[in-house]
């Protein structure tokens, strides 16, 4: 992918060079089937089947919901409430880099979750968000890389885990939903390799590459609690800092709270290869 090529993410693909579409799957194609060279084997009880079309929103399924867990890495059903309509979480309100808690219950109530979140994604010309982003602090995320409801393949990523990344960079100008008018570069390895849960609590471990692997490693930090500035290096966040003092500004008059954090006290560019806080 070319460094040209704009990403608008939480995210949303601004400008998409015509070349680089046959990287990635068509609507009629499952984004992560077997066929794709880059793809490892699911593992999973039973028929083999696309991550895509288990990942997929509204998919039902027999698996029984896990009961909650006397733990506090895991949510609650309290941490898992959420009134519709959501709204997107601007910067730098601190649910963004709250702790976001594991999921063990596959329940209506997470289905439900998330088909909210695709349509607020939609609805803000989206292709990935994440549950933190609609003020829900916990581990799941929703995208489709075709960024257009009815085209390409919905994928719900539960309690996702990086376990190996490129050692390969690639700078794409990012945007985020939670920054609103803010784009600037980010590099990030070609490729990741990942293990997570779908939406009925199936495992699913897979290699994600070009633009699913963007998008992917965008709403992955979130659930981190990194922001995509955090992964900004000295040079490119100076060139957009006036607009994240602005957004902080804009939180103090509209709370009349003091900015939780401001990118005056920014100590520099989170390591890329990194995935902790």
């Amino acid at each position: 992918m070319a460094a040209g090529l704009r990403l608008h993410l939480c995210p949303r693909l601004r400008a998409f060079a015509a070349s680089s579409r046959p990287l990635f799957a068509a609507a009629s194609r499952p984004l992560f089937a077997a066929a794709h060279s880059g793809a490892l084997p699911l593992r999973r009880a039973g028929p083999a089947m696309p991550l895509a079309t288990r990942a997929r929103r509204g998919l039902s399924s027999s698996t029984a919901a896990a009961p909650p867990a006397e733990d506090d890495d895991f949510a609650t059903a309290a941490d898992l409430r959420f009134e519709p309509p959501l709204q997107v979480v601007k910067y730098p309100d601190p649910i963004l880099r709250a702790r976001n808690k594991r999921v063990n219950a596959f329940d209506a109530n997470l289905r439900t979750l998330a088909d909210e979140m695709f349509d607020v994604m939609y609805k803000t010309d989206g292709m990935g968000l994440s549950a933190p982003q609609v003020g829900v602090n916990v581990q799941l995320m929703v995208f489709n890389p075709a960024g257009v409801k009815g085209e390409g393949e919905e994928i719900v990523l539960v309690n996702p885990v990086v376990y190996k990344s490129a050692k390969r960079l690639l700078p794409f100008e990012e945007g985020c939903l939670s920054f609103p008018g803010i784009y600037a570069n980010v590099m990030r390895p070609e490729s990741v390799k990942i293990e997570a849960q779908d939406i009925t609590g199936a495992k699913i471990k897979v290699k994600l590459s070009g633009l699913p692997a963007r998008v992917f490693q965008h709403e992955f930090d979130h659930l981190l609690g990194i922001l995509f500035f955090d992964r900004m290096t000295m040079d490119v966040l100076e060139s957009v800092r006036e607009e994240l003092k602005n957004l902080e500004k804009k939180y103090e008059e509209t709370t009349g709270l003091t900015s939780p954090e401001t990118v005056d006290n920014y100590k520099g560019t989170k390591d890329v290869f990194s995935f902790s806080r």
